[in-house]
């Protein structure tokens, strides 16, 4: 056999192979293939969580002058424990009463800030400005009295606390003369000495009150200057409308009896110390952030006291009498209720005039445009000819 011939047999066989294989292939059913599982359907996505509400407030004095600041802090630190990762606060502190307010404030309103708090008197002028250039943000400022669409204000009625110290300088009193360190000399300031001085002459119609005035909210060495000449001036019981513990630090030197104003300052002056009028902003803070995340804020004014759990007079001393501490109880209790009022006629000015009648009773509008001393008051008020 050929080679040509055994390559061609060999050829015919490799064919015979591949047909067969392929008749094979034909008949075969191709298996199936497991079905897959069918997908999830894609979940509706997550609703984005709101951004919090970023909240500033600013502060005339340092958060540690143990008193006004001190409280406002305070009412800060409240909002967030109430509303937690639903706000974000910030502060500045020690912002003076001038041009520095206004830029310290639109840095805040700059900084995205929608929700800003001016915690003294002197921002007034300043918030109006900037709020009129920032519509979207809104503007509380406390102790004002001037309000814009986007403007707020809010206060606290001090002179129910001032009022409650007099009752207890005027039974714990032995020269029958009280002192008082005045702050700038604006009807709030001066509503707080008189009402002092009422409460004083309601267990004590012999009392007289001693004022000086240092022209600044928080200024320790001029409270101390001005403590220590009310002392040297017969004053055994001193009463402050300022923003620090200096007062009362002065009378605990020199043995003499004070009060804490705005926060409890027990600790500065204990020997000396008769009685803290604290305000508490808590609950007007909450308030006013929770009108905000609910979009029910609205301009307006707002004054709390007592009633609303803003004002209270405590750590009164051991060694005043029962009666005493009993009788600011019932105050307390009468000024939450309605049944007591503070400002009610008959009420005779320094001059000897009547100022409220028998048996009328001031409204918010009276008090807030007082502008004299009340009878058993000593002494001018500074420019008051010109207010």
């Amino acid at each position: 056999m050929t080679d040509l011939h055994k390559r061609s047999l060999l050829k015919a066989a490799a064919l015979t192979a591949v047909a067969a294989a392929a008749l094979v292939g034909c008949g075969k059913k191709e298996e199936a293939k497991p079905a897959e599982a069918p997908k999830p359907a894609a979940s509706a996505a997550a609703p984005a969580k709101p951004e919090p509400l970023k909240i500033a407030f600013a502060y005339v004095g340092p958060v540690g002058d143990g008193g006004w600041t001190f409280a406002h802090d305070n009412g800060r630190k409240a909002v967030e424990k109430e509303f937690g990762d639903k706000v974000v606060t910030s502060f500045v502190e020690k912002v003076p009463e001038s041009a520095d307010a206004e830029r310290v404030i639109r840095d805040m309103a700059g900084q995205g800030n929608k929700l800003i708090f001016g915690t003294t008197f002197g921002y007034m002028e300043p918030m109006l400005k900037v709020a009129a250039d920032n519509k979207d943000v809104k503007f509380e400022h406390a102790t004002g009295y001037k309000t814009a669409d986007n403007l707020r204000t809010y206060d606290s009625r001090t002179y129910e606390g001032a009022y409650m110290a007099g009752v207890i300088a005027g039974k714990m009193t032995k020269s029958n003369t009280l002192g008082v360190v005045g702050s700038i000399p604006i009807p709030e300031v001066i509503r707080n000495i008189n009402s002092f001085t009422l409460g004083a002459q309601s267990v004590n119609p012999k009392v007289k009150t001693k004022v000086v005035w240092v022209n600044s909210w928080g200024n320790p060495p001029k409270e101390t200057e001005a403590a220590t000449a009310l002392i040297n001036g017969g004053a055994d019981v001193l009463f402050q409308n300022t923003d620090t513990s200096a007062v009362l630090q002065t009378a605990e030197k020199m043995g003499k009896r004070a009060f804490g104003w705005d926060s409890d300052m027990t600790a500065y002056g204990p020997k000396a110390h008769l009685g803290s009028a604290v305000i508490n902003w808590g609950p007007y803070y909450v308030k006013a952030v929770g009108d905000a995340l609910n979009g029910k804020w609205s301009t307006g004014q707002a004054w709390w006291g007592v009633k609303e759990g803003a004002i209270d007079m405590v750590s009164v001393a051991a060694d005043v009498p029962d009666e005493t501490k009993k009788r600011v109880d019932e105050i307390k209790a009468g000024l939450k209720d309605g049944s007591f009022v503070i400002w009610k006629g008959p009420i005779v000015g320094q001059d000897g005039k009547e100022v409220l009648a028998k048996d009328a009773v001031a409204d918010d509008k009276f008090l807030g445009g007082i502008n004299f001393y009340v009878k058993g008051v000593e002494g001018k008020i500074p420019g008051g000819d010109k207010k």
